[in-house]
This record gives structure tokens, sequence and C-alpha cells, in this order.
């Protein structure tokens, strides 16, 4: 089955469970947390690991959420190991967190800078885009010093790259093609 299908399949569920026990901020902030252990090494390496009984990655899955989560966000960590499906939790738990801002009507944007925006800008720029898109907004902010100076701003599905280096490669391929010519 498509992996992909598969997060999709497990984060609507869980998603459905919690709104119906009207725990979904709760549950949204498990899904954070799951993520932020995932990204550990010593959690991917446990997680991904065939040789470790299933048994055993739901006990440090307990160990180390149990008392820090809904007891839902357990079940399905649990779910997910018995079902040999425990390599989708991190995208489960992204799919989660996209649907639930959906629901609750917000659009995550991220903006990419060669420098560090300050957040009176970064006001500005949420204020615009919720006025623009008619959405509450979820800004992040990304440091990347190679697009050299503009931004680079992603609104949900949306693109706009105002960057310096996109327009030096757009300069550069219309004077390779003008060479060519």
């Amino acid at each position: 089955m498509n992996e992909s299908i598969i997060s999709v399949r497990y984060s609507r569920a869980l998603f459905q469970s919690a709104l119906e026990k009207k725990i979904l901020d709760k549950v949204l902030d498990d899904m954070h947390l799951v993520l932020e252990v995932c990204r550990i090494p010593e959690a991917t390496e446990l997680l991904g690991s065939p040789i470790i009984v299933p048994s055993r990655k739901i006990a440090a899955l307990r160990a180390v959420l149990g008392g820090r989560v809904q007891e839902l966000t357990l079940a399905l960590t649990g779910l997910l190991v018995e079902n040999g499906r425990e390599k989708h939790l991190p995208a489960v738990a992204r799919n989660f967190i996209h649907e639930t801002m959906k629901h609750k009507g917000v659009t995550e944007s991220l903006l990419t800078t060669a420098v560090r925006t300050d957040d009176k800008i970064k006001g500005e720029i949420s204020r615009f885009v919720s006025d623009k898109f008619n959405t509450k907004v979820e800004l992040k902010d990304n440091v990347d010093p190679e697009i050299i100076g503009g931004f680079i701003l992603r609104i949900g599905d949306k693109y706009i790259d105002a960057s310096i280096r996109s327009k030096l490669r757009k300069i550069s391929k219309e004077l390779r093609g003008s060479i060519k010519s």
C-alpha cells in the first residue's frame, strides 16, 4: 500500500476520534511532541529496527510519551507498532497537524529569508497573507543564506519566490540562451 495513503488513513482516524472526544487541541500538542521525539536519532533507530520486537517498541514509546500525551495518542502509537507501520509515525503526525490546522481555518505559511526577520515584519506579512487569503495564518520563518536576499513565501500550496538567487538564475539562463542564438 502507498505510504502516504497509510499515514493519511491513520491520521484521519486519529483526527475523527480526537474531534469526537473533544480533545483535538491536546492531541495536536501530542503530535508536535511525537514529531520532536521522532527526530531523535535513537528513536528513529528504535522504530526502524526489524530486530526489536513490537512489545519492546511499544514499551519504549510508553516510557517516553506516557504521562505527557493523551491515552488516544498512546493507543495510536501502539496500533502503528502492532501493525508494523511504526515507520509512518512521523508522517501520521504531520498529516494530523495539517488536517487539524485546516479544520481550524489556519493556513500554514513559511517565510524564508537570507537573514533573521524581526517580529514586526513577520507580523505585517502574517496580516497581509491573512487579509489576502481570508484565513488565519501560522507563519513560520526559516533562514537560508543561500537565497542571498529577498524572500521565499510558501502559503499552503502557493509559492512566491522573490529571492535574489532565483533572479540571478533567471538572468543566467537568459544570458546562456542569448549566447547560443
